[in-house]
């Protein structure tokens, strides 16, 4: 996930009111801006350590001497994606689906002469085991077709991706060196660390590796708006080159993996993210295991928060739980009762709040097994139980997606700040059902709730609409049956969801007005 497209099991599509613009995910990969992070103390002397980490300690020497030895330099080499060979020296602009010129540079691109593009990548990473297991991220060593790890002591080895998974974005590597017994590992943390807990990242930031920062976690359970999953959000200096890396307690304990950093302008302004020992310990067992591989619970749907207006809409009392905005085709839900605008609210007999803690849910479960949603659909309760599948790849999932349709004369909507035409009536639109949004006045009541020019309105209270009048019927009706709301079904681009419009007594009049004219009703 996020309200933004956010699917079951996962997140995806993203948007969920997220730090999007400062995010910079990834191991340096060269061209690519990407940034790691780089994990926090993992020892410290004894006396300090009986005080439960009160005071600072002097130095971080002694930790530092313990816990570098297992932290690795994570180099790799890939003949990278298929890439466009003109796009490399005049970039061409990624204009949205309406544009004029989106079809020609469309064309263009198809058009050109194919290669593959060599690439190189360093992050961080570090050893699990005597074995020789590794843990980085899954973005710096994904699609590997070389990879050489290197110790503090400038030791280098070849090692092979064991398994990864996108979603946690944790990597699992495997040193290839038959018989070769490593003496310095980390483990994970068994408790959680307080927000105000030291910590100790080390990692290769710029390719400089065995660098070691000190600070402290500066935050729990972040939403940065990648997957289901909480991250832990810690202050000590990471850069380009730590992704993959530990944070570490006084201890000496593994609490974090660093993944992404929030920075304008590329570089550490002190806030970083890691992903969480308990989620990362989780990933790590399954990569291990014969299959390896990540195997995650999918109800097939995309879903999104119940704010205080969509519960106002639906007759709901309090705004928990997680909306079904649509349900994809060939998913587990499409098999079941399940239906669109139901409002899922426990899983299992344990309640969801939101759409991120029902994602988390479900993609715990393991798919085949069979889940019972306990749903709020027209006013009434309900069970309905689906057997779940198993969370697509990637491109199998964005082939499952909805598509984007994106405006002449139309229907004004002023007190919404809305114009309308039938969606097949919109410049460039291959829709033939649903309302084009022709225009939205950036002051309204439609733009606060995120409602865009070439948005297509698919569904008013439940009910399909093909032109701008069956909008203000839907509205009509609500506004008789005395909500303060009404839900409107949007489509995006690649998303579906619900938006609760605030309706008062002037659209009421206004309304009536535009009925009169209609000389209906």
């Amino acid at each position: 996930m996020a309200s933004g497209q956010i699917q079951d099991g996962t997140s995806v599509h993203g948007s969920r009111q997220r730090l999007r613009a400062g995010f910079l995910m990834g191991a340096s990969l060269l061209g690519a801006g990407f940034l790691a992070l780089v994990p926090e103390s993992v020892f410290f002397a004894k006396n300090a350590a009986a005080e439960e980490g009160a005071r600072a300690p002097a130095s971080f020497a002694d930790l530092a001497d313990k816990v570098r030895p297992a932290v690795v330099s994570v180099n790799v080499k890939s003949t990278g994606a298929i890439g466009d060979i003109s796009n490399r020296d005049f970039p061409l602009p990624d204009l949205p689906p309406d544009h004029p010129l989106r079809e020609f540079f469309d064309q263009f691109k198809r058009n050109q002469p194919q290669e593959r593009r060599p690439t190189r990548a360093q992050g961080s990473g570090f050893l699990i085991s005597p074995d020789g297991l590794i843990v980085t991220n899954h973005h710096v060593a994904d699609k590997a077709d070389d990879i050489e790890i290197t110790f503090e002591n400038e030791e280098k080895y070849k090692a092979k991706l064991i398994g990864s998974d996108a979603r946690t974005d944790i990597a699992l590597l495997q040193i290839e060196a038959k018989g070769k017994k490593f003496d310095r590992w980390l483990e994970f943390a068994e408790t959680p660390p307080r927000v105000g807990d030291w910590v100790l990242a080390v990692g290769n930031p710029f390719g400089l590796g065995g660098t070691v920062t000190a600070g402290i976690v500066s935050a729990s359970a972040r939403d940065i708006g990648s997957g289901p999953y909480d991250f832990l959000q810690i202050d000590a200096a990471v850069n380009r080159g730590n992704s993959g890396g530990p944070s570490v307690n006084l201890e000496g304990k593994v609490v974090g993996v660093n993944t992404a950093i929030y920075s304008p302008s590329g570089g550490s302004v002190g806030i970083a993210f890691a992903i969480p020992a308990s989620v990362a310990k989780k990933v790590v067992a399954k990569l291990e295991s014969p299959a390896h591989k990540v195997s995650s619970g999918w109800l097939g749907i995309q879903i999104q928060n119940v704010d205080e207006n969509i519960a106002e809409s639906q007759g709901l009392k309090d705004a928990k739980g997680a909306l079904v905005a649509k349900i994809l085709p060939d998913g587990p839900a499409a098999k079941s009762e399940l239906k669109q605008r139901d409002i899922i609210q426990k899983v299992n007999g344990t309640r969801v709040s939101n759409s991120r803690e029902l994602a988390r849910t479900i993609a715990d479960l393991p798919p085949g097994s069979t889940a019972t949603l306990h749903i709020f659909r027209n006013g009434e309760e309900r069970d309905v139980s689906i057997k779940l599948g198993e969370f697509p790849s990637n491109e199998k999932f964005a082939s499952l997606g909805g598509g984007s349709e994106e405006g002449t004369t139309g229907k004004e909507l002023e007190d919404l700040g809305l114009t309308l035409v039938p969606a097949q009536d919109f410049p460039g639109s291959k829709s033939k059902e649903g309302v084009a949004v022709q225009n939205v006045d950036p002051n309204s009541k439609a733009a606060d709730q995120g409602i865009r020019r070439g948005d297509i309105i698919v569904e008013v209270n439940g009910k399909a609409v093909s032109t701008p009048e069956d909008v203000v019927d839907g509205i009509r009706e609500a506004r008789e049956k005395g909500r303060k709301n009404v839900l409107v079904q949007l489509r995006s681009r690649d998303q579906q969801r619900f938006v609760a419009l605030p309706i008062d007594q002037k659209s009421a009049e206004s309304k009536d007005k535009d009925s009169d004219k209609r000389g209906k009703r």
